[in-house]
């Protein structure tokens, strides 16, 4: 199982808060990254490894040989062997990687079934990759110790898959200066460049902001950088780790003639008289029309926020006049899914009668129903008013389609309506919740270093509860221009039924770019996974477990309503954003920053790779519960998975090894798949959240507390 190579910040914490036989507490806090945010090449270096340009590895004999031409990229679907030294964290990172290749380009990524090339994952002393597919078998790309990091894991695929470091490029020196004097010793070789013949820019402006850029600080000996940008405006922008940009994307697809991805369906902002191809349903006796101003709200649209004049369209259904009943309905394009599940985002903004309804249909077409036929998905009604609310649906479609939004006027009195921007699409898991911080800028500009922010609780697909905690400034003792943050899990109405300590459950804990195009966005990504033989050894010689059940290694706190219940201790990292790269992008929009979650069962990734992993995903079952205060409904995004992973036929376990070829023969090696969990709809009857049994517990919309 996976050692602990963590860094444990333990807090004074008060008796009165602290059951009196623990060490651990809610104030406890496992930084995964031991305090550092460190690049790749200085993984490497501290790992003991001299690689090509850090992370690059090559066989010896082989050199810098060209990688252009076909014959050195990979067929579109890559197939892949991830072996059982892997951490199980990096295992769901990785797998999360491959969503995003199939999001945002058209390279998809198979379990390994016998072909002659392919890449196999494993857990080496570091994080590098050989460049390209060199045709000769068993490709390794090494995920180690501290690489389980989503931009870390993207950046060496795109080597495996034929790409340079940015600053390799002939015309690098156009755009950056290399500061020879600055490079320590025997490692200027990481600084050459190389011929269009070895590294083509595929007719791509230089780009800062590439995945696969060295930081200002590579191979530095001292304080001062190593390349410095010719536009100054850059200097702390190359390096980043976060996501793809949309150069290394533009690039990436012309290599392998990418005309469309694998999971992409549809993303639309209005901005064009057309609607992204959307039409006005039949059978209403209203319209929805495009407009750029409501006169009770929206007074401009999500995407620019009135950034830009004469710009900024959205579509709005008016129910400040007509009757009760009166219903209007935009219909969206066909679509032709491959997967059966699919994700769709939108912002709603409500300025019309509390009871005004939004509701979300599919119109499905089969040979037996060639005209299509409709079925209800989810229903908004209430909430939040006067303001742009994101909201996630699950769908789940296996032939040709089409999206309806519904509007409906209500009762009571209304002096706007409904309004609709910038819907995504795409075959993806949905996030479980999400949880917007509001006057964030504020709160940066003035929040103390060392406060701590917490999330609201949230409920897991099978009944853990957790939140998170966020230093928005930093806190004393490590880097102040960094965000820290933190899982916890808390107790929960479940807690008697659940397994202590809490086996494999990854959390994913989200930063959104707000860029209107779900393609286009670099999401901070942060996954943490509760180890249960993950253990601390208190002062008393006594070992505990960190994941174990919060009453019994938590703290006690009292929330702002006075809800009381208890809080384990923290996993995460001091170094999730500089607030540099916070402040750029659209991570901040309209004041406002939002976090996508998600935890799930990956249990399954301790089995050997011998067949198709399964992973439950986020899929969602919603929820609506009255609000006692506001008497409006809101809606609770709660997943609940029924079913188990079973076998459809046998196959030996005797052994976890990689499957070889012998020789003369490519024979797969047996794949067997697991049952998929069925979706159960639970009344909420069935979910007590009642005060008298659980007065520490509540479902309720999300909030910011302090």
């Amino acid at each position: 199982m996976a050692s602990l190579h963590t860094f444990l910040i333990l807090s004074v914490c008060a008796t009165a808060l602290c059951l009196p036989t623990s060490s651990l507490s809610g104030e406890t806090e496992i930084d995964v990254h031991n305090g550092n945010d460190k690049a790749i090449f200085e993984i490497n270096e501290e790992a003991g490894l001299n690689l090509v340009e850090g992370d690059i590895l090559i066989e010896e004999g082989k050199g810098r040989n060209t990688i252009l031409g076909e014959r050195y990229l990979w067929p579109t679907t890559v197939p892949y062997f991830l072996d059982s030294s892997l951490e199980i964290n990096a295992k769901g990172v990785i797998l999360k990687a491959f969503e995003q290749f199939r999001l945002k380009t058209c390279i998809d990524f198979k379990p390994w079934s016998g072909e002659p090339n392919y890449i196999s994952v494993f857990n080496g002393s570091g994080c590098y990759s050989m460049v390209g597919n060199r045709q000769m078998g068993k490709r390794k790309l090494s995920i180690g110790k501290y690489c389980d990091h989503l931009g870390i894991v993207e950046h060496e695929f795109l080597h495996a898959l034929g790409f340079w470091h940015e600053q390799s490029r002939s015309d690098r020196d156009d755009y950056v200066t290399i500061v020879w004097d600055q490079i320590e010793e025997g490692k200027e070789h990481n600084f050459k460049l190389y011929d269009e013949t070895v590294s083509s820019s595929l007719g791509v402006p230089y780009d800062y902001v590439s995945l696969m850029h060295y930081s200002k600080m590579a191979f530095n000996k001292g304080n001062e950088p190593t390349i410095v940008t010719k536009i100054p405006e850059f200097l702390d922008v190359i390096g980043q780790n976060m996501e793809f940009s949309d150069s290394d994307l533009l690039k990436l697809n012309r290599l392998y003639n990418c005309t469309r991805t694998s999971t992409f369906l549809d993303s639309c902002h209005f901005e064009e008289p057309n609607i992204c191809g959307m039409i006005q349903g039949d059978g209403g006796n209203a319209k929805w029309a495009r407009v750029q101003t409501v006169e009770a709200g929206p007074k401009m649209d999500y995407t620019t926020l009135g950034q830009c004049q004469g710009v900024g369209y959205f579509m709005h259904f008016r129910t400040a006049r007509g009757t009760q009943g009166d219903k209007a309905y935009l219909e969206s394009r066909f679509f032709y899914p491959k997967r059966h599940s699919q994700c769709l985002q939108f912002y709603y903004y409500s300025s019309g009668g509390a009871d005004d309804q939004l509701n979300i249909w599919v119109r499905e077409y089969t040979a037996e129903n060639p005209k299509g036929d409709l079925r209800f998905i989810y229903k908004i009604s209430g909430g939040l008013k006067n303001s742009w609310e994101l909201h996630h649906v699950t769908l789940d479609v296996s032939d040709k389609f089409r999206v309806v939004f519904e509007g409906v006027k209500g009762r009571d009195a209304s002096k706007g309506g409904l309004s609709l921007d910038d819907i995504n699409l795409s075959e993806t898991q949905c996030p479980q919740y999400t949880w917007r911080i509001r006057d964030f800028t504020s709160l940066l500009a003035t929040i103390a270093v060392g406060t701590k922010t917490y999330s609201p609780r949230f409920l897991s697909p099978d009944g853990y509860s957790f939140q998170i905690g966020l230093y928005i400034n930093g806190y004393t003792g490590y880097s102040l221009d960094k965000m820290a943050i933190f899982l916890h899990l808390t107790s929960g109405p479940y807690d008697d039924s659940l397994q202590w300590p809490c086996p494999w459950r990854q959390a994913s804990m989200e930063l959104m770019d707000q860029n209107p195009d779900i393609q286009h966005r670099m999401n901070n990504v942060m996954m943490i996974t509760t180890d249960p033989n993950e253990i601390f050894t208190n002062s008393m010689g006594n070992v505990e477990y960190i994941w174990d059940d919060p009453r019994k290694v938590g703290s006690l706190v009292t929330d702002k309503d006075g809800s009381r219940y208890y809080r384990g201790p923290g996993s995460g990292t001091s170094s999730y954003i500089t607030h540099d790269r916070l402040k750029s992008r659209s991570f901040i929009k309209g004041d406002d920053v939002i976090f996508l979650l998600c935890i799930e069962d990956v249990t399954g990734l301790l089995e050997p790779q011998s067949r198709e992993f399964w992973r439950p995903g986020c899929r969602e079952l919603r929820l609506e519960i009255e609000d006692p205060v506001e008497s409006s409904t809101a809606t609770v995004a709660v997943s609940i998975f029924v079913g188990a992973a079973m076998f459809l036929g046998l196959m030996e376990r005797d052994r976890d090894i990689e499957p070889e070829r012998t020789d003369g023969c490519e024979c797969p090696y047996t794949q067997l798949s697991f049952l998929l969990p069925q979706l159960t709809t639970v009344p909420l009857s069935n979910i007590n959240t009642s005060n008298s049994h659980y007065p520490e517990f509540s479902l309720t919309e999300p909030q910011m507390s302090t």
